[in-house]
This record gives structure tokens, sequence and C-alpha cells, in this order.
């Protein structure tokens, strides 16, 4: 038989074949989550599902879906659609009886393919985002696609762009050229710095001929500081950092030393998953360094509520929840957020894995309190060093319990008992509901103290009032006494130790106040912030116990700058975790243990059930969702829009992928071959044909990818808030180059802060601080930089997974008529009137430095007739000049030419308040 026959005789049997499996009803198999999902989500869901279960029938999940509904059957039999109610309906001629109900009918063709399902076995699955990526193969990269390559010229660089043309293929689009090199240095320079390139980098790159002159800008680029700047500021936004705390007094916190942890993690290449660990869990890793410890400042940007009779539990407790909520938008892109009054409606989470996973966080010492603790205290270099000389001394003499002990003491006053778990009060309160005031003859309790091996006191408290003493009962009221001190006078807050004699167990403590003194009823004779037991310090018979104890005291007390850091309770303070009836924090149900959602098995057994273990899987490769999510921010942060357009959402309800594939490529990728380090999965990105492409749209384009989810060009969008004010003080010459530190407050109008209760106020920063990156400037929740929110910043009250673009009259107004805009005009027509040539020269040399390419011939002279129209002005009035410039009378300060300046200082800012300035082409 020959091969024809063979061929034939082949097909034959793979038809018949084919035809007998579609007859079975095993062909043409139904998708659950591509078909039938969007139909239940659309119609059936809103009735039928987390919220809402009409007739007791759901849809969101399989086990609710084909179980028995309030008639005691099931809506779904698997594989009877006949006799499923759940298909009977859709056809029912009695609208009271027909679904959906009271709403348009499903189309004839949703009907026959949700009854195709029912008769195949109302198989489920699971969503695509929910599933372990698989690595798939690189589309039309193999011998017989490159054989074209031989006549062609090749457009793909690396793998992403053979995905890339692949689905452009399938769209009918083709990729664009590669854009000019001044602008693709001026993109990349943005997209990885945050900041336009110098006249220096733009010169070296335009000159640079060979092969490899964008890769090795790009390297630089990657090892400059401010990459660490531009994608710490993306970090800000997502971690809701801000340096106040929040709601009606939002007064002022001491957090910007995170900010400094995430510039440097992002400098330093910090693998991802690493990053992860340190912000969710760092004080749980073993020996903590300091800035694992200040990592932890990713969840204490929560807000505290210091306005006076507010309940601190439910305040502790919103914050809990927001970093439940914060902790799945940033890492999962997922809206967890509404299991916790119910079942996710549209996604498999049920309410009961909210407070699982709630529980996580609910262990720690932080409780809303007006001292914003635990802080990590930064002690200057000389006391840093006796701190750790101390703990070396204590490891030494006695054991490595109590060396963490009093290391952890030191750097943290932790773990104390807050003055707001007191209760009982007699003749005492909790002052604005901020700290325990006790009158004479006041006493109080508080519950559960753990007394095992302890034998001093150290509190810290505040009284103007001589004469007074402080005594503490156990168990009862007038038990046995603990202690007895004086208390001295105070400037402010101090620390005081005691001590006393041992006493084994847990204990209720009875605090009572004397001052005889005291006439009035509102006189206090003190007021205490905290109370921290310590055991016995060790060596006591070592020729340096008394030299070590004096220093570990000084230490304990002296004033320090601090950062917020997360802390965990230990075991006698652990909190036990409850389901919130309908998501009402007083109302609480059946107790949880700590768990992810049982959509994903549960935590693996091997890991501790805390932050640690939580972070540790979050950071895995069998979670599905943390390497897709961060791959897909990087990637908007680039194209202006992800591979997923919905950032916050990869559930069902968000947005497909546009090319799945390319989305599994760079996560597998991300996690397996670059070690989840970010600098080389955007290198990667930037070095691909896709994204080095022309930015110039076509009638054809615009028709079939308005949005360029296809990426067939390069991206065009408008800069960030930051990126606006940077790239202008930038070109001006006047942007500082000073990193890290505390936040400054650059200019900004009277009047903006109304502050009330807490005092605070904007001073206005001097020398370089005023021009100092967007990313240093005090940010306040209440009233955020103005300049900021009229381009589309945040107030970070809760976490932002992206920000949406507007276009609004207010931005050019900003832009041309906010001082600090209006500065950054005039020192850049001041750098322009420094270059040795004439007026067209110099317009040719501030566009250049501004938009890094050379100036057209028509925006020439438009801007050329501005000047000359602006010099006519200015020369005929030069006191008008004199007051643009800003600038007196006394002929020795002011320019020589002042309306030759004035003049070039309106072409200086139109140029900046060019629509190519503020966007990235």
């Amino acid at each position: 038989m020959n091969i024809n026959k063979l061929s034939i005789w082949g097909s034959v049997i793979l038809v018949s074949s084919f035809s007998i499996y579609s007859l079975l009803g095993h062909g043409d198999e139904v998708d659950y989550s591509t078909q039938v999902k969007p139909i239940l989500n659309r119609s059936c869901i809103k009735c039928h599902g987390g919220v809402k279960k009409q007739g007791g029938f759901s849809v969101l999940f399989r086990e609710d879906a084909l179980g028995k509904t309030k008639s005691g059957k099931p809506a779904i039999i698997p594989g009877d659609p006949e006799h499923s109610e759940f298909i009977i309906r859709l056809t029912h001629k009695d609208l009271e009886e027909r679904m959906p109900y009271q709403a348009e009918s499903l189309s004839k063709d949703e009907i026959e393919l949700l009854t195709k399902w029912v008769k195949q076995g109302a198989k489920w699955g699971e969503h695509w985002a929910f599933t372990t990526p698989q690595m798939p193969s690189v589309p039309n990269k193999n011998f017989f696609a490159n054989v074209t390559d031989w006549f062609s010229p090749k457009w793909e660089k690396n793998d992403i762009d053979y995905f890339v043309a692949d689905k452009l293929e399938r769209e009918n689009l083709n990729p664009s050229q590669q854009a000019e090199k001044g602008t693709l240095l001026r993109r990349v320079c943005l997209d990885l710095t945050g900041l336009p390139p110098t006249e220096q980098q733009l010169s070296i790159f335009l000159n640079d001929k060979s092969d490899n002159a964008y890769e090795k800008a790009v390297d630089k680029l990657l090892a400059s500081p401010q990459y660490g700047e531009r994608w710490a500021g993306m970090w800000l936004d997502l971690a809701r950092y801000s340096d106040t705390k929040g709601y009606e007094r939002d007064d002022q916190r001491s957090i910007w030393k995170y900010r400094d942890y995430v510039i440097e993690a992002f400098n330093q290449n910090m693998p991802y998953n690493q990053f992860i660990k340190e912000q969710l869990a760092g004080d749980l890793l073993p020996n903590p360094t300091d800035n694992q410890l200040i990592a932890t400042g990713f969840h204490r940007n929560s807000m505290t509520n210091d306005e006076g009779g507010t309940d601190n539990e439910e305040f502790r407790t919103a914050a809990v929840l927001d970093r439940t909520n914060t902790t799945w938008e940033v890492l999962q892109g997922t809206t967890f957020s509404c299991i916790q009054c119910h079942s996710h409606p549209y996604d498999p989470f049920r309410h009961e894995d909210y407070y699982k996973y709630m529980a996580f966080f609910n262990n720690t010492r932080d409780e809303d309190t007006y001292g914003d603790y635990p802080h990590l205290r930064l002690f200057q270099k000389e006391d840093s060093a006796k701190v750790i000389s101390i703990k070396n001394w204590i490891l030494k003499n006695s054991s490595f319990e109590k060396a963490n002990e009093y290391n952890k003491f030191l750097k943290t006053w932790q773990p104390t008992y807050n003055s707001l778990s007191c209760d009982e009060f007699i003749k005492s309160e909790l002052s604005d509901t901020k700290f325990l005031g006790m009158q004479n003859g006041g006493s109080t309790r508080l519950k559960n103290v753990d007394l095992s091996g302890k034998n001093q006191l150290i509190f810290r408290y505040n009284s103007s009032k001589i004469g007074g003493t402080f005594t503490i009962h156990v168990d009862k009221i007038d038990g046995e006494i603990l202690l007895t001190t004086k208390l001295d006078t105070t400037k402010g807050y101090q620390s005081k130790q005691v001590f006393f004699k041992p006493v084994n167990g847990i204990h209720n403590l009875y605090f009572k106040a004397i001052n005889p003194s005291l006439k009035g009823k509102e006189d206090y004779t003190a007021y205490f912030d905290w109370f921290g037991f310590l055991s016995e310090f060790p060596a006591k018979n070592n020729p340096e116990y008394d030299l070590m104890q004096k220093d570990f005291w000084r230490l304990a007390n002296i004033s320090t700058d601090v950062t917020l850091v997360m802390d965990e309770n230990p075991q006698n303070l652990h909190r036990k975790s409850n389901v919130f009836e309908r998501g009402n924090w007083t109302v609480k149900t059946k107790e949880v243990q700590p768990d992810i959602p049982s959509l994903f098995g549960g935590l693996p057994k091997e890991l501790p059930k805390n932050r640690l273990g939580l972070a540790t899987w979050i950071g895995s490769e069998q979670n599905p969702l943390t390497a897709r999510v961060a791959v897909n921010r990087f990637w908007e942060q680039l194209f202006g829009i992800g591979l997923v357009e919905t950032m916050e959402d990869f559930g069902t309800q968000g947005f497909m992928p546009s090319n799945p594939e390319l989305l599994d490529y760079l996560s597998i990728k991300f996690m397996k071959e670059y070690n989840w380090q970010p600098k080389q999965l955007l290198r990667e990105i930037v070095l691909s044909a896709t994204y080095q492409q022309d930015s110039k749209v076509t009638p054809e384009m615009l028709e079939k990818d308005p949005a360029n989810r296809y990426f067939a060009r390069g991206a065009r969008v408008r800069l960030s808030a930051e990126q606006v004010r940077d790239q202008a003080l930038s070109v001006s010459g006047i942007l500082s180059n000073k990193m890290y530190g505390k936040s400054v407050m650059p200019y900004q109008p009277e009047g903006i802060w109304g502050a009330p209760y807490s005092g605070i106020s904007w001073k206005q920063s001097e020398g370089e601080d005023q021009f100092r990156r967007a990313l240093y400037t005090y940010w306040r929740r209440s009233s955020p930089y103005p300049s900021m929110m009229t381009f589309d910043g945040t107030s970070r009250e809760i976490c932002l997974a992206r920000r949406l673009r507007t276009n609004t009259p207010l931005q050019a107004l900003t832009s041309l008529n906010d001082p600090v805009y209006v500065e950054c005009a005039k020192y850049f027509a001041k750098r322009m009137d420094n270059e040795k040539m004439d007026v067209n020269g110099q317009i040719r040399k501030g566009y250049s430095l501004a938009m890094s390419k050379e100036i057209s011939n028509d925006k020439l002279l438009i801007l050329n007739e501005l000047y000359q129209k602006s010099l006519q002005d200015f020369k005929k009035k030069p006191n008008e000049a004199m007051k643009f410039l800003g600038y007196c009378e006394d002929n020795s300060i002011k320019p020589k030419n002042m309306p030759d300046l004035a003049a070039k200082t309106m072409v200086a800012m139109t140029i900046l308040n060019l629509d190519e300035f503020v966007m990235k082409e």
C-alpha cells in the first residue's frame, strides 16, 4: 500500500472517530471558565450567589449549585438537563417563573450552551488566575519560522516579541517601527529612574553608534540610585504611605525610614519574595535586622484615630481589616474586602476565609494608641553601638533569651502594656481616650499580667504635681502590695524604673495613686502611657554589672527618633480571632485559626501559622497569583496598561489578560530564572522590540485597538504627578540629588491645611530641600500636596492599586501658575540664556533639553514669535518684567536685560507646558 492510500485511510479513520466521539456527547466540550461563568456572572449570580441565595440556590460553588434547594431537590442534575430546574426555568412560559427573574431572557445560543454544559455533567472549572501558571512554548520560534528571517528583517529582539507578534497577527495588526533614539532614551529614563535624560546622557547615547548602545544605557539606568526612588514612588501608593495618621485629627507620624527602606530595597534588587516577607513579617524572622523591622512599616501605614471619645478597639480592628484587604489587593490582585460581610459574589472565596486570613494580622501589639506604638527607636551611631555592646555582654554572661529580651526593650519598648488596656476605673479614666489619668485616691485594673520571672517595672508617665505616690496591688484592690514608688514631677513624658519582689504566674494588677495635695476634682496626680515588666538584669555578681545596668537605663530613657514597626503579641497576650457576623466587629461568632482561603488548599503544614508562614506562602511558586500580579504591575508602569487591565481585580469580574501566554511566561521566568529580581524582569521588557516601538498611532490601530491592549505601538501616556514635577525641576537645573531622610515641605499656598486639634502646620523647607524629588514631599492624608492631587495623586488613606489618569483644566492652570512651576521656568530661561548663541539657538537648546530631540521648524517659528511679542511687551512695561521675575528695584542684583530674560521665561514656561513634555512618548 503506498503512502497516499495510507494517508486517505488515516484521514477516514480520524474523521469517523471524531464523529462517533461527538455523537456520544464528548465532542466540543463546554468550558466553564470562559463560556459558562460569564453568563452566570452576568445574569444569575446577583440573585443566586454569595450575597443572595434565592430559593436556596447558588451558582458560586459547585457543591452549592448541585445541592438541594428550598424545594428539597437540586436545581442542577448533572447529565440530565430535561429534569434540571435550572434549565427548565430558562424557557418557562410563566414570566413569574422564568429566569432571569424580571430581566431579559437569555439568548437561544446561551440556553443551548448551558443545556449542553449540564448534559456534559455540569463540570466546574477554575478561573485562570487561581490556577498555577504553566510555561508556554514561545510561538513561531523554531527553525522553520526562522527561515523567513533569511529573506526579511527580523522584528523580534527577545521572546516577549514573539508572543506579541503572534497576538498581533491574530488581530490583523502590524508592529510599529522603532522610536527615534532621543525619544527612546527619554522614555526609558522616565520609566526606569522617573527623570528625563541629562544633557550628558543624551549626548553619549546619540553619539554611540555601537549595536548595544541602548543596552548599555539601560544597564546604567538600572544601576542608578534614582532607579530606587522611581520604583519606591509606585510602591508607596500601594503601601498607603503617609506622614500623618489619618482621620479627623490627622496628626503627624514618624515613618520616613520605611520609605528609605523601600528605596534601598529596589536599588539593591532585593528579590520580590524577600521584599514581601520582610514587609509582612520582618519582625518574625530569626534575629531580625533593624532594616527588616523597619520593613514592617508596610502595615503600620494603616491609620490611627486620635479623636477624643473614639473606641480604640474599633479602630484597632479597622487597621487589621485594612491590612487584610491591602495584602490581597497589592500582592494577590483580587477584591477580597467584600467577603468581610458575606461570601464573594463572583469569586470562590467564602465569608469564613476572610477571618481565617485576618487572624494572621490580629495578634500584633499596636492598639490604636496615641503614641502609635510599637516603635523602633533610632539611636545615634555611638548609642547604637552601645546597644549592641549591652546585648553582646548579656549574651556572654547569661542567655540568648535574656539578651533578646533586653535588646528588644531598648529598641522598641516592647512588650509593654498600654494604659488603654486598663479598666474598672475609680477616680481615674482614659483621658481623651489616650492616657490613663489618676486623681488622688484613684484606682484602676490591668488584667492578665504575666509576672513570671519578672522583678522590675518600667513605666512611662507625665506628672506636674508634687507629692504623688503610685502603688500596685496583686489580684485585689486591697491585695498584696507589689510595689510603692514616688511620682517625681516631669517635663513631659519620661520613664521610671522600680524593682519589686518576684511573683510567679499571671495576675490582675490594681493601680492606686495618692496625692493629698490635690484638692480639685479635675486634678490628676499623673498620666500614664505604658507599663513594662522585665526580668532581673543578669550577671549581678559581674564587675561590669553596675556599669551595664546604668548604660541600659540611660538608653531606655533617652529621647530618640522613631519609626513605626510591627511586633507580635507574646503568648499571654494572644488574641482570639472570630468571624464577624455580616462584617460587624461587635458581633463575633465562631472562633477561627489563621489560614489561607480553602480554594488554595490551606497553608502548607510545614509553615508556621503566623505572618511569617503567610508571607512565605505568598512569595512561593505554589501561589498562583503573586508573580502574575507583580509582573502585570511592572508591565503597566512601562506601557500605561497592564496585560490584565484591571490590576486590582484578577477575579472573574476583572479583564481577561490580553496576552495570557505572555503573562504566564514572564511570571514563571520572574520566579525561576530571575529569582524574583525586578531589575532582570524590567531589563528584559525594556530591551524588547515591543517596548522600543514608536508611539504614533494609525487610524487602523485606533479602530482595532484604541487602548493599545495588544501593544502594536509604544506607550504614550501622561506622566505621574511626581514625574511632572521632577521633570520640570530637572530640566530647569534645580533638582536636588539629595536622597533619603525626613519629608520636606516645598512651597504651598497659605490656608491649605485646616488642622483641627493637631497643631501641625506647613513650614516651608529651606535651601535645596525645596527642590527635592516629589517622593520626599510631606504627605498629609486629609490634605495632600495640592499639585499632586491635581495630577491624579492619592490621599493614601487606603491602598491604591492603580491611578486613573484624567485630563482637566486644573492641570494646565497648575503647571502654568503654580509658583513651583513658574520658578522652574525662570531657572530654565536662565539656563537657555547662558548658552552663547542667538535666540533661535537658545530655543533649540531648551527644547532639546526638555524633549531629548530636535525641534521642528514650525514649532521653532511659533516659539520665536512668542519670544518677540513678549519682548516687546516687557520693553514697554519693564516693571511688569521685574514683577514677573520677582526682582526688586536694586540695580546691583537684577539682570542687565530684564525684558529679554522675562520673554525667555515665557518661552521656557511654554515648553514646560507642551503636551509632549508632560507625556511619555
